[in-house]
């Protein structure tokens, strides 16, 4: 299977800076580090292959990393090391994966125009929810558009250019108006947000007197409102937030429910939300200035 150079380069040059100059800053606030990495791959090149997987085309990543990484790769990666080391490795590399997709994030365009939504991750079949010990205490059941499930939920904000302007996972049983959900979303944006009914809140005054309009459709029990044209138009498009969901579950496999460790499967799944990042043709919203 052929590969995307480019994208790898670019993709382990970022890496690579975010992770000198986090130690560059662990150094001058701590003694030690926080990662106790041992091992001759480093930890940049270790983010840049979990992060790659999501553009390689691959569905199964011990297919990708002994066909791809360990062959075709190896020029690469001169200190490759094998499947089963490189396993042991992806624990220690969740809290740096986290925070460059929250780097990636921050780098967003805030343009005032934001869309909300959540995507389930359920993490194994319903059939299977009572015999799943790898997500005990962490995963819960949560109801979704598609029915009950088993696992996490990935909240999302994009702008209109598809970009992530922040994210957060949770298990399944936080609802999309949670208030701890929406401020650790919406607290540092201004402009107008749309999302679905689920996203009505009481914290909607809180929000506008911060400089956020939190824009929805009403439910059939509460009174209807005339919105001007340009938030109509705005909320119409809300869909594009599903093509970024449908793109992180077919493209970047999010979405998987075999795994073996919640730390490794966690790390996948923030890996997907910072391979996203990296693509260059995102579903886009076209501004437009209309007359109310």
């Amino acid at each position: 299977m052929q590969f995307n150079e480019n994208c790898l380069i670019e993709i382990f040059i970022e890496v690579d800076d975010f992770c000198q100059a986090f130690e560059k800053w662990e150094h001058q606030k701590f003694t030690t580090s926080s990662l106790n990495w041992k091992s001759r791959l480093s930890q940049s090149e270790a983010l840049s292959i979990l992060i790659f997987y999501h553009h390689s085309g691959y569905k199964c990543f011990e297919y990708y990393y002994d066909r791809m990484v360990f062959s075709n790769l190896k020029s690469y990666f001169p200190t490759i090391v094998t499947h089963k080391h490189f396993l042991s490795l992806i624990p220690k590399c969740f809290e740096l994966m986290y925070l460059f997709a929250q780097w990636k994030s921050a780098q967003s365009q805030r343009n005032g125009i934001y869309y909300v939504d959540s995507k389930r991750l359920p993490v194994c079949h319903n059939k299977r929810i009572k015999s799943n010990k790898v997500f005990k205490n962490i995963a819960q059941s949560g109801k979704s558009s598609m029915g009950w499930f088993y696992g996490l939920k990935i909240h999302l904000v994009i702008n209109n250019f598809g970009e992530i302007v922040s994210f957060l996972l949770t298990s399944a049983n936080f609802s999309d108006n949670n208030k701890n959900v929406l401020h650790t979303l919406l607290d540092d944006l201004q402009g107008h947000c749309y999302g679905d009914k689920g996203y009505l809140s009481k914290l909607f005054e809180h929000f506008y007197l911060s400089g956020l309009k939190i824009v929805t459709k009403v439910r059939k029990n509460m009174k209807n409102k005339l919105l001007p044209l340009q938030e109509k138009y705005h909320l119409m498009r809300r869909g594009i937030i599903e093509s970024v969901n449908d793109i992180l579950m077919t493209v970047c496999d999010i979405e998987h429910t075999r795994h073996r460790s919640p730390q490794n499967a966690m790390t996948h799944m923030i890996g997907a939300i910072a391979a996203y990042a990296f693509l260059k043709n995102k579903p886009t919203v076209i501004m437009k200035n209309l007359i109310a």
